[in-house]
């Protein structure tokens, strides 16, 4: 039978013209090697190779995933010898550039793309009905086609061979038609421009469940349109492979699973070319590093879909010398007033007499609020009248302007005319977005349950509603010194100074040490009835204890701190209290592949638990001391001392590698509905995290008790006599396990970490509220914030600069927001503040 690839790839050159000595040339490999592979006989199907070979004949999306489809039947099929070459059928151009025919993919990977296209219709469908944006129905988004310098050429896009012409491709549309309009694109590279507030990231929205609403999407092989916010991209440190795959793990950690060959589900999907990357905020990535992220976007030629603010992207381009390649572009156009004609009243009910009209000095009834508004935007003829219509030509400041005043009684709208209080533009967008918070967080009537109770919106005082939301505006702001969009429940600790965190952290370990040696020890002189001869003893150790292992832990947290890293994922697995059989289904496993995982993880363990081991030996080392009155420069002392450390250290260390080697194997994936937003997410790693204690405090109990006895045997011989009886090893390792789990929980993990600074830190010194948790949900319920897979972000990057600017004037002790330059980017990371 003859070889579809090779089939394909001989019709694939001829269309492009070439031989197969040019194909070799332009893809850097051999000529036997194309030869193999058009004729049948290579037995070496690589992806890789096939790509190679795809981007020098210039092969479109289309092509390329028949190329893929082509490659996974010829891989199944045994080699057969070479027949006779038929003459090819043409291949017809696609009339988009993410359909795709129906290709063979394993059956792991098919699951997981119909669940990652499930699970994102379903949050994005979620996210536009918060949003409000069909009521009472969407605001026009109308585009016109973006300046040629901005786009790639017509014959480049369409993806034609050398000496074709074309003319340019028909991209008008509106919102309704987004997802049509794309499939026009051979290429499958669009760029969508506007101004701030234009309505960019609502048609994406559209885009990706007009997209995944189509019969096509239901077939195998179809990419899933899948939004991802540039904002947190270094294109200087992360290939945008990997960022995309990070990503995905991080808003789908069920994609941590593990396919044969190696990779997660997660970076199968992208190397199968089935995800269509969505890439929401160009303009966001920090100013400097912008033009490596168009070279690096540039680099691919994979199908994707940008939005950017035209200035910023005109900038980068220029900058460049190129655009996007194979790219068309769009540009969104502003709201007409007949836009608002048609939409600002039905956002209000009508009423018989509102608002009096001051304009002309006498008193007029309107059937609507907005009447006045209106026809000053319809005439235009006053400097107020202008001003607000240029204002209102924006989906952002429409919908801010109709939440502050469709909804309320006890003001009017016509104020906006008032050219006293707003001169300018600028004034009335700031009265805009400084209106927004205090109109949302207004008292309102409780809410009825399905099940008829009422279920009340905590009342919060806008002002300190105002200066929580500023205080998290200020941290995005801060975080690493970029400017950044998403608000992570992991990464809100790192607000605090390095100082504070490592203080935090030495005195939750503290208390963790010292509660589990007094807990223990007044238990065990419990058994033995003699709890209040030891009491004081107990007292002494627990206290002698718990500083000196705070402080080695802290010193420990200090040092990741400077050299390595404390931003602490949340776990992208759950833990099983059950072992896994051999022969177990491939969703069982989890990270990295079983062995360098327990590898990994027996290293860390190791290397804490000899941190506990060496204050355990230090603070026995005190207490003798402390009880036989024997000085500390004694020779004896110091001895003991170091062979304590090297003893306990061993044992502490082996106890916790074994332990956490241990967790490795209880992994499983989290289930998908667990993280689908950040308190799911949230409430996934804080279940994770206490089955891991339940785990760790008898292995480790265990480990430290049994393996004491070994290591004092072997220890024995070279340092001299040691003693090691099996209830005083039981004792330590039970003070180990409990002291150790909690310390390890509370201050290196992420959930630890959201505890002691988010939960706690932060509420003490009045910069959130306790109930942080519910804070974010009401935040987002009210519309404050919106939900991107497992974080938060602000409504509008302008709502966030605003409230940051106005957090940073109220509080004059914090340094202004200005980001300096990191060492591996250089003079490269511009400073952006303020509104943008």
């Amino acid at each position: 039978m003859a070889d579809q690839l090779g089939t394909l790839l001989r019709t694939l050159r001829k269309q492009a013209g070439l031989t197969q000595e040019q194909v070799a040339e332009r893809s850097k490999l051999g000529v036997r090697t194309i030869r193999r592979l058009e004729t049948g006989t290579s037995t070496d199907h690589r992806l890789g190779t096939v790509n190679q070979i795809a981007d020098a004949l210039g092969a479109g999306p289309e092509e390329r995933l028949r190329l893929a489809a082509a490659l996974a039947k010829t891989s199944a099929e045994p080699v057969s010898d070479p027949e006779p070459e038929p003459e090819p059928e043409p291949v017809s151009a696609s009339a988009s550039g993410a359909a795709s025919p129906s290709r063979r993919i394993p059956g792991a990977l098919a699951r997981a793309a119909e669940e990652l296209a499930n699970e994102i219709t379903r949050r994005w469908q979620i996210e536009e009905e918060q949003r409000r944006v069909h009521d009472p129905f969407p605001l026009p988004v109308r585009w016109q086609d973006a300046p040629e310098a901005l786009t790639d050429r017509p014959e480049n896009v369409r993806r034609l061979p050398p000496g074709a012409t074309a003319g340019p491709i028909d991209l008008n549309g509106d919102l309704h038609s987004v997802a049509d309009v794309y499939r026009r694109i051979p290429s499958g590279r669009l760029v969508v421009l506007g101004r701030a507030g234009s309505g960019k990231s609502i048609l994406t929205i559209r885009f990706v469940l007009d997209l995944l609403a189509t019969p096509a999407a239901a077939e195998a092989g179809h990419p899933i349109p899948v939004i991802f916010s540039l904002g947190s991209w270094d294109p200087t440190t992360t290939a945008l492979h990997d960022w995309l795959i990070g990503l995905l793990l991080r808003d789908h950690p069920h994609l941590v699973e593990r396919v044969p060959g190696g990779s997660t589900l997660a970076a199968a999907l992208v190397d199968a070319n089935l995800v269509l990357p969505v890439l929401d905020g160009f303009d966001e990535i920090a100013e400097g590093l912008r033009p490596d992220a168009l070279e690096a976007l540039n680099s691919t030629s994979i199908p994707l879909v940008l939005t950017s603010r035209r200035e910023e992207f005109d900038k980068v381009v220029r900058k460049a010398g190129t655009p996007l390649v194979w790219a068309a572009g769009v540009e969104l156009v502003d709201l007409t007033p007949g836009d608002l004609t048609d939409y600002l009243p039905r956002t209000s009910r009508p009423v018989n007499s509102r608002g009096s009209s001051r304009r002309s000095g006498r008193e007029e009834r309107y059937a609507n609020v907005w009447d006045v508004v209106l026809e000053a935007l319809r005439t235009q003829d006053t400097p107020a009248g202008r001003n607000l219509a240029r204002v209102l030509s924006t989906p952002l400041m429409v919908i801010l302007a109709r939440t502050i005043y469709s909804e309320a009684s006890d003001i009017d709208p016509a104020d906006l005319l008032d050219t006293t209080r707003f001169p300018t533009e600028h004034s009335l967008e700031e009265h805009l977005l400084a209106s927004f918070v205090p109109t949302v967080y207004r008292r309102r009537a409780p809410v009825r349950s399905t099940g008829g109770h009422p279920r009340r919106q905590p009342d919060r005082d806008p002002e300190q509603v105002h200066r929580w939301l500023g205080y998290l505006a200020h941290h995005l702001a801060r975080l690493n010194d970029l400017d950044r969009q998403d608000l992570a429940w992991w990464r809100i600790g790192d607000s605090l100074r390095p100082s504070t965190r490592v203080i935090a952290v030495a005195l939750t370990c503290t208390l963790s040490i010292t509660l589990a040696e007094w807990c223990v020890g007044l238990f065990v002189h419990y058994l033995g009835g003699g709890v209040a001869a030891a009491f004081g003893k107990v007292l002494v150790d627990g206290a002698l204890m718990g500083p000196i292992a705070g402080l080695a832990f802290g010193c420990v947290y200090g040092l990741m701190q400077r050299f390595g890293t404390t931003a602490f994922k949340p776990a992208r697995a759950q833990l099983r209290l059950r072992l896994r059989l051999p022969g177990t289904d491939i969703r069982t496993h989890v990270g990295r592949g079983p062995m360098r995982t327990f590898t990994s993880r027996f290293v860390a363990g190791l290397l804490g638990g000899f941190v506990m081991g060496a204050g355990c030996a230090c603070a026995t080392t005190l207490e003798r001391v402390l009880y036989n009155q024997i000085p500390l420069t004694s020779g004896a002392v110091i001895e003991g001392t170091l062979i304590n450390v090297l003893g306990y250290g061993l044992i502490f260390g082996s106890a916790a590698g074994l332990a956490f080697g241990l967790l490795a194997v209880l992994e499983a994936p989290l289930d998908i509905a667990a993280a689908a937003t950040p308190a799911g997410l949230l409430s996934a790693n804080r279940a994770t995290v206490s089955r891991q204690v339940l785990v760790l405090v008898p292995a480790v109990t265990l480990a430290i008790a049994l393996g004491g006895l070994l290591f004092v045997a072997l220890l024995q011989n070279i340092v001299g006599p040691l003693s090691w009886k099996l209830l005083d090893g039981f004792f330590i390792g039970a003070v180990g396990g409990l002291g150790g789990a909690f310390s390890y929980a509370l201050a290196f993990t992420a959930w630890g970490q959201w505890v002691i600074l988010t939960r706690v830190w932060l509420p003490l010194t009045g910069k959130l509220p306790w109930d942080t948790v519910a804070f974010l949900d009401d935040a987002y319920r009210r519309g404050v914030l919106r939900r991107t897979g497992a974080v938060y972000q602000f409504r509008h990057s302008r709502l966030q600069h605003h409230l940051g600017d106005s957090f940073r004037r109220l509080h004059t002790d914090h340094e202004p927001a200005t980001f300096r330059s990191r060492a591996r980017t250089g003079a490269r990371t511009g400073a952006r503040t303020g509104s943008s």
